[in-house]
């Protein structure tokens, strides 16, 4: 992969170049409504049930994020209070990024145009963005697309807005179930997983594994 020079560079944003922080928002959040020892398993549940809200028809992320956690509430047992759901997604574009994800980004954004595919709501991403500080080709967002990753549908919107075709692009993200199967059943061969920790390896879906986006520039032969 070391020699594909890709038209585009795309990225998942969040848990990828953003610090990803659902689940320290939501342990705020339930300190007092949740034991220390199930606190895990909590968020555990907060996240498979965002997983879950996004895969049927499109709705506002805030819908996505309420829905999730009342769910999870549901499941585990505990309160949920009006103003939850919101509390948590107001937090969203606070969020800055990784470490490593300004410098390794600014090594490659200046011979290749680098671009966004988040499920983030249209109003929440500048704010990330501009964090970076790095320049973006574009951000597209699931409210642009009208569905959520990992919905083909919102890989299509990309590709047709980029005006590319699948081998045109480097996909990148940190994620297997959000991004890299659903690249790998769109033809995009060229992947890579950014291995933050959040899923384990699946060499099926061929790849090139970095341990943070600093290691991102090798890959495309920088």
């Amino acid at each position: 992969m070391s020699l594909f020079q890709p038209k585009f560079i795309t990225f998942d944003c969040y848990g990828t170049l953003i610090n990803f922080e659902m689940a320290p928002a939501a342990t705020a959040l339930y300190q007092d409504r949740v034991p220390a020892g199930k606190m895990r398993a909590f968020t555990d549940a907060f996240a498979a049930y965002r997983l879950d809200e996004v895969l049927g028809a499109w709705k506002p992320y805030e819908q996505v994020v309420d829905n999730a956690i009342r769910r999870a509430c549901r499941r585990m047992g505990v309160e949920y209070r009006e103003g939850d759901g919101k509390a948590i997604y107001d937090q969203v574009p606070t969020w800055g990024p990784h470490p490593d994800t300004s410098a390794g980004l600014a090594k490659v954004a200046k011979e290749f145009p680098l671009v966004g595919l988040t499920n983030a709501a249209n109003v929440q991403i500048p704010h990330n963005i501009e964090r970076i500080g790095v320049p973006f080709h574009a951000v597209y967002t699931a409210e642009q697309a009208q569905a959520y990753k990992p919905q083909m549908k919102a890989f299509e919107y990309l590709l047709g807005q980029l005006n590319c075709n699948p081998e045109d692009i480097l996909h990148v993200s940190s994620s297997f179930r959000y991004d890299l199967m659903t690249a790998h059943d769109m033809g995009i061969k060229n992947k890579v997983w950014v291995n933050r920790g959040h899923e384990p390896a699946n060499p099926y879906y061929g790849y090139t594994e970095i341990r943070d986006i600093g290691g991102l520039a090798a890959v495309v032969g920088l």
